[in-house]
């Protein structure tokens, strides 16, 4: 298994702390490194029947691969294939999995902004696909391209997200078949940071990988990921031909992809939560097995999506305790085939930033970071069940991010000797307000929201009864009004340009509209 180098195992303590406090808004936070110990419902001997139960799925049952390519792939790797059912040994799955790395580090267009990733490293991701926007005047409409540059810059300079994701609204100005350019476009121009590359066919995730070596170098990609791509599995027990395509498009440049199952809980899986993870497990299991029949060796992330369906309506729910329950679930046996995870975070199912979207998401929080989760996805801006990305709550849940940041990192020891000093000086009676000790770690001692409003109701009423919605959507104008793009080699700029054009003249689009950046 790949180790995390020495060197990136340093994140958070006192002088990081320091930084967060003095630097600009926009800072990235380090990668978070838990210091929590991870909840882990299931005894050891649930964790082998959990694993005995999927591994007899992928033998008894199968799974669908519709997919020439990959049942071929099958079939020279030994598996038994009927038809499009592919029935995979247990031994086999066990083999392939073994040479999937632990973890690895996040090359990002900023040097200073990659990630170690894996272990006790988790980073926070945006949501994505939303194909509504609540926009800077909290109005519900279809989203341009201008509205996915502005979320790019937002996640660029908020601290605690450490990525910005790919298409977190869709931009429907464009034409279907030429989006996921200036998607990918807009990633590397407005932000340093990692992001996401778009898997909605194998060749669009091939034009992702060309327009990554533009921007890193064929070479770097072959040392270290770049770019992160999603695969959705078919609950139950289906992969098909436009998510295996792209799963080799980046697998095949050492490019890891999410291999998620997409559960409704109920409807596509079992109703019931413990079932409903084995199944989940035996696809996720196939798709990573899979990437690395593809190519040995590369890195891939387990992953999932997790929602469960009302018996009355069947909608998708959010923040659900079983929801939570299978997300300490999942991390125990991803930690168990000791591979990266990656879960959801911060949903919302209410129709507006309201008190529902906030409960809904602190639910999802609380419990993915105590699930142990490392690629924390969907962590700003969901709402409505993904069918809108608010830019309220996008903003919200980025400083959410940072309260989660800080509550996972876990108590801190580096100031105890002095705080215990400062009690002997103050003695009974007193208070602390000016000791030099609360002088020196006011600022570090206690997590003080920007956004959340904690003044008495006299001086609430006084500045105008300003509510959450109303001060989130000024802060994010405040951001934009402040936004520096960072600087990307004009070389590399006109080169992407030049991709960009020539895939355009290539792939039809007649009726395609124009992209001012």
């Amino acid at each position: 298994m790949n180790e995390i180098p020495p060197r990136q195992l340093r994140s958070g303590g006192r002088g990081a702390r320091r930084a967060m406090r003095a630097a600009p808004d926009f800072d990235m936070l380090p990668a978070l490194r838990r210091g929590l110990p991870e909840c882990e419902p299931m005894t050891p001997e649930q964790v082998e029947r959990i694993d005995d139960a999927s591994m007899s799925i992928l033998e008894e049952v199968g799974v669908i691969f519709r997919d020439e390519i990959a049942l071929a792939d099958w079939k020279r790797a030994g598996a038994r294939v009927e038809g499009e059912r592919v029935y995979l040994d247990r031994h086999l799955v066990r083999e392939l999995i073994a040479t999937i790395p632990s973890g690895w580090e996040y090359r990002a267009r900023n040097p200073g902004r990659s990630l170690p990733f894996g272990g006790k490293h988790s980073i926070f991701v945006p949501m994505t696909g939303a194909p509504f926007i609540r926009d800077l005047e909290d109005e519900r409409r279809w989203p341009t391209m201008a509205d996915l540059n502005m979320f790019h810059k937002l996640a660029h300079m908020s601290p605690a997200l450490h990525s910005t994701a790919h298409h977190i609204v869709e931009p429907m100005d464009l034409k279907v078949s030429h989006r996921h350019l200036h998607i990918t476009y807009s990633s590397m121009k407005y932000s340093d940071k990692t992001f996401m590359g778009m898997t909605t066919s194998g060749r669009n995730a091939e034009d992702v990988m060309d327009m990554c070596e533009i921007l890193f170098g064929r070479e770097v990609m072959e040392e270290t990921p770049v770019v992160t791509g999603n695969c959705n599995g078919n609950s139950p027990l289906v992969w098909d031909e436009t998510m295996l395509s792209a799963m080799r498009a980046f697998v095949k440049r050492r490019q890891p992809v999410l291999c998620s199952p997409f559960v409704l809980g109920g409807a596509n899986t079992p109703a019931s939560v413990a079932p409903a993870v084995a199944q989940l497990n035996a696809e996720a299991l196939s798709a990573l097995a899979y990437t690395q029949v593809i190519r040995k060796g590369a890195p891939a992330i387990y992953g999932h999506y997790l929602s469960t369906v009302s018996m009355k309506s069947g909608a998708p729910m959010a923040g659900t305790p079983e929801i939570s329950l299978m997300n300490f679930m999942i991390g125990q046996m991803a930690r168990f085939y000791n591979v990266p995870w990656r879960t959801s975070n911060l949903l919302g199912g209410a129709k507006t930033f309201d008190a529902q979207a906030g409960y809904e998401s602190a639910m999802t929080m609380n419990a993915v970071l105590h699930a142990g989760a490392n690629y924390i996805w969907h962590s700003a801006g969901w709402n409505e069940a993904g069918m809108h990305c608010s830019v309220a709550k996008f903003v919200v849940d980025a400083e959410m991010c940072a309260m989660g940041y800080r509550m996972a990192e876990g108590p801190r020891w580096d100031d105890f000797d002095e705080a215990l000093a400062a009690v002997r000086d103050v003695g009974p009676g007193g208070h602390y307000l000016g000791h030099p000790h609360t002088l020196e770690n006011f600022e570090l001692a206690f997590f003080m929201p920007k956004l959340f409003d904690n003044n008495s109701i006299e001086q609430w009423q006084a500045e105008g009864s300003v509510e959450i919605t109303a001060r989130a959507l000024d802060h994010a104008k405040k951001l934009l009004r402040e936004y520096e793009e960072p600087t990307l080699d004009p070389g590399v700029d006109e080169a992407l340009r030049d991709y960009i054009a020539r895939r355009e003249r290539e792939i039809p689009a007649e009726d395609a509209l124009n992209t001012e950046y």
